[in-house]
């Protein structure tokens, strides 16, 4: 069953990490088995402490969804080894026709040796009409492809056979040392070839064999129900597949290789197939340019926002089968209808202990109390004006089942939060979104703590940063929020039109200087700072 990945936004805060684990375990548990959490960011320092502090590791690293050689339905045909003979080969060809045109040559530990094709060994068959000679072909090889026995003494012993085939007539003078004769019913060619020092000798659908069981002589002796032509055709077949098959210029692909990447490849070359190779680079099929027209598209929910410039990377190529949100509807787009659950509330992960409670569950007392500390972390311990009365009481709830206090917990985590030791660029990243605002686009960030006062003491160092980031994204207006939850405000520091921030929050002339403004009682970028900006560029 193919797996569905839950995912956050980018940059991931507690909330976006917590409600894609809940709901992973949430579907897990009424039977689904598949649902994955994942996350595209590295987790900020509260989201790491509250893992660790509940015993949870952290999800999955996606870099992107676009569909990969994983994601579609390879051939898988047998590997072969290099000394397996053409005829096998053939015979596997043979048998897969309609969907195999070639077969992945390997080595003994699996690893890609070469390719061969039904026109290598055509090739091969017919190369054999003008050069009907073989080199060192082992005496295994042989007897499969002739469905052979030997004859000699057991004391005698036969490596490889190597020589021109030759199906003598009632002549014998042409019979040479080295050569690989092919005789019915006819003793005295066969004592010519023993004689004149023939490598090989091979009896054809006849009984004088018992005239020559057990002798020992230079010359390997063998014995096959197939006519002489036919025997001889074989000869040819019993070369080691390793010989004939591509081992130059091979082209291959990864797993985890992208579909558009292989596309461009393929059109670009001749090869009808195309080995796929694992992480250890182990043969697993192939693939040829059938299987790349309707792949298969990754599954995924995506959890805590609904808009593509805070989605993963890939999310157009993908098949998105639910959404669940606390915030205003964007831009992201699906093929067929979705489940969707949106809902005024301060927090993904309320939403996500709703559906707990709806189906009948309750979490396990780790995951409630991960779930609780998600809610005070977006909700900033119930201050924010996100935060409904329906937080608080799921809050309330999945903390009683935790047995934690959720005062010591929120001081504890926010205590625990960004570290201004910290690069600037790695403060603005830790909790980035991109908004769209009509023709405008813009960035806000945010730390929540409980001492503004060491990061301001970085103001410079940040707003110069700022100032670069809004010049290479090219964005109209770019913010970091630093929210001080002892304070019940955000020290807002910025690059852009200093007016823009005035006239969002009625901030008088003088508190905007230098790129930086207080503004008290302001602790959400969902329902403070974003529907502000979007009165003005909305």
């Amino acid at each position: 069953m193919d797996s569905v990945y839950v995912i956050g936004h980018r940059n991931p805060d507690t909330d976006s990490i917590v409600s894609a684990l809940a709901y992973a375990s949430l579907q897990n548990a009424l039977g689904e088995n598949n649902y994955v959490a994942a996350r595209i960011g590295h987790l900020n320092n509260e989201t790491s402490f509250l893992l660790e502090r509940f015993g949870f590791n952290p999800p999955l690293y996606l870099r992107s969804v676009r569909t990969q050689v994983s994601d579609i339905d390879y051939d898988t045909p047998p590997s072969l080894g290099q000394a397996v003979p053409v005829s096998h080969a053939w015979n596997i060809l043979h048998q897969q026709e309609d969907s195999v045109s070639a077969l992945p040559i390997t080595y003994e530990d699996g690893t890609l040796y070469g390719m061969v094709t039904a026109g290598n060994i055509a090739e091969r068959d017919m190369e054999s009409i003008s050069r009907p000679d073989v080199d060192h072909i082992p005496v295994f090889n042989l007897l499969s492809a002739l469905e052979g026995h030997i004859l000699n003494d057991p004391s005698d012993y036969f490596e490889d056979i190597s020589g021109e085939v030759t199906i003598p007539l009632s002549d014998s003078s042409d019979i040479k040392p080295g050569m690989i004769v092919l005789c019915g019913a006819q003793r005295e060619i066969a004592d010519r070839a023993i004689e004149a020092g023939a490598s090989c000798l091979i009896f054809c659908q006849t009984s004088l064999t018992e005239n020559y069981k057990d002798r020992s002589c230079k010359t390997c002796l063998m014995s096959t129900p197939f006519d002489p032509y036919r025997a001889a055709r074989m000869i040819f077949q019993s070369v080691p597949v390793g010989r004939i098959a591509f081992t130059e210029d091979l082209i291959y692909f990864h797993l985890n290789d992208y579909l558009d990447d292989v596309r461009d490849t393929v059109v670009k070359n001749r090869f009808r197939s195309y080995p796929v190779l694992n992480e250890e680079e182990k043969v697993v099929g192939t693939l040829s340019r059938y299987h790349l027209i309707r792949p298969r598209k990754k599954k995924i929910v995506l959890v805590d926002h609904n808009e593509v410039s805070q989605s993963v990377q890939g999310l157009e190529q993908a098949d998105i089968v639910g959404i669940i949100d606390h915030h205003r509807l964007a831009d992201v787009q699906t093929g067929n209808p979705v489940f969707m659950r949106n809902e005024p509330v301060g927090s993904t992960t309320s939403i996500v202990a709703a559906m707990y409670q709806e189906n009948g569950l309750m979490p396990s007392p780790n995951l409630a109390g991960l779930m609780a500390a998600a809610i005070i972390s977006d909700t900033v311990m119930f201050k924010s004006p996100t935060c409904t009365q329906r937080d608080r009481i799921i809050a309330e709830r999945l903390a009683r089942h935790a047995r934690i206090d959720l005062d010591e917990l929120g001081k504890t985590m926010f205590s625990r939060g960004a570290s201004p030791e910290k690069s600037a660029i790695e403060l603005i990243r830790l909790d980035q979104k991109e908004f769209h605002l009509g023709s405008h686009s813009l960035a806000i960030s945010q730390i929540t703590t409980v001492d503004s006062d060491q990061f301001m003491e970085r103001k410079e160092d940040i707003l110069n940063e700022l100032q670069k980031q809004k010049s290479e994204k090219k964005y109209d207006l770019i913010m970091l929020m630093v929210t001080n939850v002892l304070k019940e405000g955000t020290e807002l520091l910025f690059s852009g039109d200093p007016d823009i921030i005035r006239n969002a929050f009625n901030a008088e002339a003088d508190d905007v200087h230098d790129g930086h403004v207080f503004l008290p009682h302001v602790l959400s970028r969902k329902k403070q700072i974003v529907p502000a900006l979007s009165q003005l560029w909305g």
